[in-house]
């Protein structure tokens, strides 16, 4: 009886913290002083469950349904091309058979549904080329963090509805739409980069709360989860050191996703992690960004940590968290597809090589050998990140896809080898110069031609006036000259094809190229048509249907020898 009453306590007093706030009539606000983790949980189950009606605008759900089949071809297409991580983990997978559990891509075997989750979330991140955040939302005031993160997280919701038998395609698309309002508002309100913590942990909290939302766990179960995800698995960006990087790379938001799945199903078993854990002093939150006892912007966070012994008393959270429920204004539409295989980061300079080919001739008749340098000017972390010229030589494919020069060239060399009439405008541009898995194989690593390219491109800081322009776009330009002393200038890019703001590209005919490009590198014709049509029509699919979303006859995969030779 006394546990009841607390939980009585702590959930009346969140609503009423809620209640105050009428400046968001379309979305729940969980208050810096209130039990955010408690409130996130409660969201979940809310809106999964349909207690505000039918008030998500259509727009919306054609947008998560886009997000959710772009980041399925991404992963099909990686386990055909016999990536490492993927296939390691789905076999791993398919050992931990289990009736009542989950399937991996290409397979109707049930398997722990942590299993199915953490390989599939690998398969969907490898090629780095499914949605972006950049967690800006200057509309809503201090959710302006700037987090990057990806959507690597649906193969959570997916997992639920085939554990529980019960949830059809629109109840996941729902689902998907909370997971990513969670993690897109989480990203910009706390910047996990700041600190060395790699971004996926947001997307470890939001898949904690939807998948125990759809399993019927209570409030207080979704609180106790995320408590152990935050308390027990924070990743560090070790996993991003070093020049070569590794599959912890890639998998990181797998791995994470999959100790959130464990931590739920432990929480629904009734183990009991740490309670409000946004306001913990020792979590990492305030750890970081300290609200008692001083703050990190005018004291060494050694000091405040470890020195000022207020700043380990009761506090609040160093946020409020806004989350829609309602009308259009949801964190997924203001993510970013990547037209192609890419660091997020380049798509302003991809989109300079599209207005550069586009109407200038002499470019394209100049050829490789005609063009003498390539300046790219471009903000932080752009400049200092991917533009380091140290990743003019990378070594595997990983680091190549995180390497700008690498990528402009390997765009530009295709333009040079294609048909100028293809290019007839930025639509049709995008689609024939798309960067694919081969753009990044072996072969295309070690290739003469890109290799040279890469020696003539330099880098160049836009300085305050770039910077300030970012994440609201991704501030780039590129000035390209010939030998002939030419110079073609692509202007300033702010919103490239593919960027939420963007609203020139057609990007739903761009994203189907992409689909049947990286689907088409998976599966034959005959049964792609099939597995792409459930994908995009999985609003209308039943729960019955939703246990085969992800089946297609893994034998059958298009052969291709691996990738990386």
């Amino acid at each position: 009886m006394r546990v009841l009453a607390r939980h009585a306590f702590r959930r009346s007093n969140w609503t009423a913290s809620v209640r105050a706030f009428s400046a968001y009539p379309h979305a729940v606000v969980l208050p810096k002083d209130s039990n955010q983790a408690l409130g996130i949980g409660q969201y979940a189950i809310d809106f999964i469950n349909g207690k505000y009606g039918e008030t998500v605008d259509d727009k919306v759900w054609e947008r998560i349904e886009m997000f959710h089949t772009d980041s399925v071809m991404c992963g099909v297409s990686a386990l055909a091309m016999k990536t490492n991580a993927p296939t390691v983990l789905r076999n791993e997978a398919l050992t931990y058979k289990d009736s009542n559990g989950a399937t991996v891509f290409g397979s109707g075997e049930k398997v722990s549904p942590e299993k199915a989750v953490v390989a599939n979330a690998s398969a969907v991140r490898e090629w780095d080329s499914n949605g972006t955040v950049f967690g800006y939302n200057p509309s809503i005031p201090g959710h302006t963090a700037g987090e990057f993160g990806h959507n690597d997280f649906y193969p959570v919701v997916v997992a639920a509805a085939q554990v529980t038998g019960s949830i059809d395609g629109k109840k996941a698309l729902r689902a998907m739409i909370a997971s990513d309002e969670i993690r897109g508002r989480l990203a910009e309100v706390f910047s996990l980069k700041s600190y060395k913590i790699d971004h996926v942990v947001h997307g470890a909290i939001a898949s904690a709360a939807v998948y125990g939302a759809l399993l019927g766990a209570t409030p207080e179960q979704i609180e106790s989860a995320i408590g152990m995800a935050v308390a027990h698995y924070i990743p560090f960006r070790a996993i991003r050191a070093g020049r070569d990087l590794s599959d912890s790379k890639g998998s990181s938001a797998a791995i994470s996703t999959e100790a959130a799945v464990l931590s739920m199903r432990r929480a629904m078993a009734g183990f009991a992690g740490p309670k409000d854990i946004f306001r913990n002093p020792e979590s990492i939150f305030r750890f970081f960004e300290p609200t008692t006892g001083g703050t990190s912007s005018n004291k060494d966070i050694i000091d405040i940590t470890l020195g000022n012994k207020q700043r380990w008393g009761p506090g609040d959270a160093p946020f409020n968290l806004v989350l829609s429920h309602s009308g259009s204004d949801f964190a997924v539409m203001g993510m970013h597809f990547k037209l192609g295989l890419y660091e997020h980061q380049s798509a302003g300079a991809l989109q300079g090589v599209v207005n550069a080919v586009l109407g200038n001739p002499d470019l394209l008749a100049a050829g490789p050998s005609g063009v003498s340098g390539i300046e790219i000017t471009a903000y932080e972390p752009a400049y200092g990140i991917i533009g380091d010229p140290a990743k003019k030589n990378p070594q595997t494919r990983q680091s190549a896809d995180h390497s700008m020069a690498f990528i402009v060239s390997r765009m530009l060399l295709k333009a040079f080898k294609t048909d100028a009439a293809t290019l007839s405008d930025n639509n049709a541009a995008w689609k024939a110069l798309m960067l694919s898995p081969y753009d990044y194989g072996h072969e295309a690593l070690w290739d003469k031609d890109t290799r040279e390219m890469m020696q003539r491109i330099s880098f160049k800081h836009g300085g305050p006036e770039y910077d300030a322009k970012y994440p609201d776009g991704i501030p780039t330009s590129m000035d390209i000259t010939l030998s002939s002393g030419k110079t073609i200038s692509s202007g300033l890019v702010m919103y490239p094809s593919g960027h939420a703001r963007d609203t020139a590209a057609d990007l739903k005919g761009i994203l189907h190229h992409k689909a049947q490009l990286l689907g088409g590198i998976a599966i034959e014709k005959d049964e792609f048509s099939g597995f792409h049509s459930r994908l995009v029509n999985m609003i209308d699919a039943s729960a019955g249907d939703m246990q085969k979303i992800y089946t297609f006859d893994y034998n059958k995969l298009v052969s291709h020898p691996p990738i990386d030779g």
